[in-house]
């Protein structure tokens, strides 16, 4: 399957997964790996936390030394008062001063060797300690990530006792509550909006096909009424864009096994000979590649993607390259064609809806800007990945990535 790099040059890429899933064979790193990885450029609350317990236990470790040094040379003075000499089995005399400098610097050597081993263990249970202190704001951190418009609908749902860290998700979620409203409240509007302007909308389609079908109509009346017409027929298509972008915009209610090279071909089946007769060829690259989801939008994001790229081919010449399989471990669908020369800067605005090539309103009837802003809602609500890059010679390569469906 063709990619494309940064710069819009097409690169092939072999449509299989790497060995060991999309992280490489090594897998993601451990936290202590990459809490040292990250050590040069900021240090992570788990380590300063584990930093500190060490610290205490090591100043803790120090004050009871202190305080073993002092009262064992209180005992030792009572013991062995001064100007005494002890007489050994060998009938060497030794001090009592040597006697009790000797015990003192033996019990100060060996309590050291003891602290610094038991501060080695402290420093590593103080840091499986402090990482399971902060599990649950790694919790928060996982579910904030995994959240987009279309997956308000998650909570954190934090379990244990009633302390900080749980207020933090609670009042999280509850946030989470009041998006997910507010957003639903949005779609809710923009979908009766458009129910409510579609009956307008038929009845004056109805009636100027009527006048139109009118054998003594004028030619300058059919002239206003074909123009009229084909401005119906043009908010008619923006409405149902609107719906569709309504549609997409909300949690998925069906998750089915779908595979985007048999989506394509029926696709392809409708629009490509369209395509053909507007001077525009259609090149396929299917492969299979099975992703969990919503037929129907999965089949409204290959339409818009297929149609998108045909509209925008210039004349007769145009290309278009339908491509579709497994690539990193997802399943993708990439959509390639020639074209004008689309500006790096104004990719990313692409997927605004309303949003045209250099804010052409100018040449509305390519489409009602909605297209890639389907795509893009019916990605994130498969909780995929799409982008698009330049084509060298002008054109777009916009790129779909799912995620691949479990094997039975």
């Amino acid at each position: 399957m063709n990619d494309a790099d940064p710069a819009g040059r097409p690169v092939t890429q072999p449509m299989t997964v790497p060995p060991g899933g999309p992280s490489g064979p090594s897998g993601p790193p451990g936290p202590f790996g990459a809490d040292l990885r990250g050590l040069p450029g900021r240090v992570s609350v788990r380590l300063r936390l584990t930093l500190l317990y060490g610290m205490l236990f090591l100043l803790a470790g120090l004050l009871l030394l202190f305080i073993t040094y002092v009262l064992m040379a209180q005992v030792l003075d009572s013991v062995f008062p001064p100007g005494v000499r002890v007489l050994t089995t060998t009938g060497w005399t030794i001090e009592t001063e040597e006697l009790k400098a000797r015990a003192i610097k033996g019990l100060i050597g060996r309590s050291l060797l003891v602290l610094a081993g038991v501060g080695v263990l402290a420093l590593v249970l103080g840091y499986f300690v402090a990482d399971r202190a902060l599990s649950p704001l790694h919790r928060v951190t996982a579910t904030a990530r995994r959240l987009s418009e279309s997956t308000l609908h998650e909570r954190i749902a934090l379990d244990g006792p009633d302390d900080e860290i749980k207020e933090l998700a609670d009042t999280f979620d509850a946030m989470l509550e009041r998006l997910g409203h507010a957003f639903d409240s949005q779609r809710r509007f923009v979908a009766n909006a458009s129910h409510e302007l579609r009956t307008p909308l038929t009845i004056n389609r109805t009636l100027l096909e009527v006048a139109l079908a009118d054998p003594d109509a004028s030619q300058d009346l059919k002239s206003v009424g074909r123009t009229l017409l084909a401005n119906n027929a043009r908010h008619e298509r923006l409405i149902e864009g609107l719906l569709l972008l309504a549609r997409s915009e909300r949690e998925l209610t069906t998750r089915t096994p779908v595979d985007l090279a048999e989506v394509a071909m029926t696709v392809l089946e409708t629009q490509g000979r369209s395509a053909e007769d507007g001077g525009v060829k259609v090149h396929t690259e299917l492969a299979g590649g099975t992703t969990l989801g919503d037929p129907v939008l999965l089949e409204h994001l290959v339409s818009n993607l297929v149609d998108n790229a045909v509209k925008h081919n210039v004349g007769d010449g145009g290309q278009v390259w339908v491509r579709t399989g497994v690539l990193d471990g997802f399943a993708t669908v990439q959509v390639e064609n020639t074209g004008p020369v689309v500006p790096a800067y104004e990719v990313d605005r692409l997927f605004e809806p309303f949003r045209r090539l250099q804010q052409d309103r100018v040449e509305s009837a390519k489409g009602s800007g909605l297209g890639l802003s389907i795509v893009r809602s019916v990605v994130r609500a498969h909780r995929g990945y799409v982008y698009a890059t330049p084509r060298q010679g002008g054109g777009l390569v916009v790129t779909v990535r799912l995620p691949l469906a479990a094997r039975p």
